[in-house]
C-alpha cells in the first residue's frame, strides 16, 4: 500500500488570533484536498512573528509533502509572509519582472503604487501562482505554496495550482443521523470500528428542535468497505430503537 500524500495548513495573521477574522480558508482546502486525495494531517495559527513562521515553515515542509500558508502577502507593513519564507528557505526577497508584469495589466488604468509593488516581492526562485482576481501572484517555494488570506483570493489561487499536485485515492464519505444519545450508541459503534478499522468513524452530537442526536460520519478510500461499514452502522442505529437519517 503507498503511504499517504500528506498536507499542512499554515493561517498567518494576528487577526485570526483576536477573533476580528473568522477563518473560512482552511474548511475549503479541507474539502478540496480530500477530492485529490492529499490528506490534510495538520493545521496551525501562527501570529505576525517572523522567527514563529520561519520556525513553523520550516518544521511543517520536512513532515509533509505540502504546506499552504495563508495571509500575510498584502501591500501592508504587517504582511511579512514574504520575507518569513525567504527566510526559511534561506534566500533573497527579489522583485520579480513577471509579477510586476502581472499587476500592471490588472492595474492599467490605476497607478501601480509602491505599497502595490511590494506584492511582487517573492523569495528568489519562487514560481508565482495565477491570482485572477487582484492580479497580486502567490507563489510557490519547492512544496510551500503560499495564498492570500482573502477567501475569494485564496480559492483563485488554489485553483491555478490543483493540477500540479498529486494525491493518492480520493477520500469518500457517508454521513446517517439519528435521534439518538452519543452513550446509547457508543459501543456499538465502538464494536463496528473494532471491525473496520480503514474506515474512520465520527460521532458528533447536536440539538435540533429541543432533541438531541447523533450525526455519523465515515470516512475511507474504500468504497466497499465504506459501504459495508455504513450499513452496519444504520443496523446498529435501528438496533437501539432508533431510525437512521441517511445522509444527515
Amino acid at each position: 500500500m503507498c503511504a499517504d500524500i500528506t498536507a499542512c495548513v499554515i493561517l498567518i495573521g494576528n487577526e485570526l488570533l483576536s477573533g476580528r477574522t473568522q477563518d473560512t480558508n482552511l474548511a475549503h482546502l479541507g474539502k478540496e484536498l480530500d477530492g485529490l486525495g492529499v490528506r490534510l494531517r495538520e493545521a496551525r495559527v501562527v501570529r505576525d512573528d517572523i522567527d514563529e513562521i520561519v520556525e513553523t515553515v520550516n518544521e511543517c515542509r520536512a513532515k509533509f509533502n505540502y504546506v499552504f500558508t495563508t495571509g500575510g502577502i498584502g501591500p501592508t507593513h504587517d504582511d511579512i509572509t514574504t520575507e518569513c519564507i525567504a527566510r526559511a528557505f534561506g534566500v533573497t526577497v527579489v522583485q520579480s519582472d513577471d509579477a510586476v508584469q502581472l499587476m500592471s495589466a490588472h492595474y492599467k488604468n490605476t497607478e501601480l503604487t509602491e505599497a502595490r509593488l511590494k506584492m511582487a516581492r517573492v523569495p528568489e526562485g519562487a514560481t508565482l501562482i495565477e491570482n485572477p482576481v487582484s492580479g497580486a501572484p502567490g507563489y510557490c517555494m519547492d512544496n510551500v505554496y503560499v495564498f492570500a488570506g482573502i477567501p475569494r483570493i485564496m480559492t483563485a489561487m488554489f485553483e491555478s495550482i490543483r493540477h500540479r499536485l498529486r494525491g493518492g485515492p480520493p477520500m469518500r464519505s457517508r454521513s446517517v443521523a439519528a435521534y439518538l444519545g452519543e452513550g446509547v450508541v457508543a459501543l456499538g459503534l465502538s464494536e463496528i470500528q473494532y471491525r473496520y478499522q480503514d474506515v474512520g468513524i465520527g460521532s458528533y452530537p447536536f440539538v435540533r428542535d429541543g432533541r438531541f442526536g447523533t450525526s455519523l460520519v465515515l470516512r475511507s478510500v474504500d468504497a466497499a468497505r465504506l459501504d459495508a461499514a455504513y450499513n452496519e452502522v444504520r443496523d446498529m442505529i435501528e438496533g437501539c430503537n432508533g431510525k437512521p437519517i441517511d445522509g444527515a
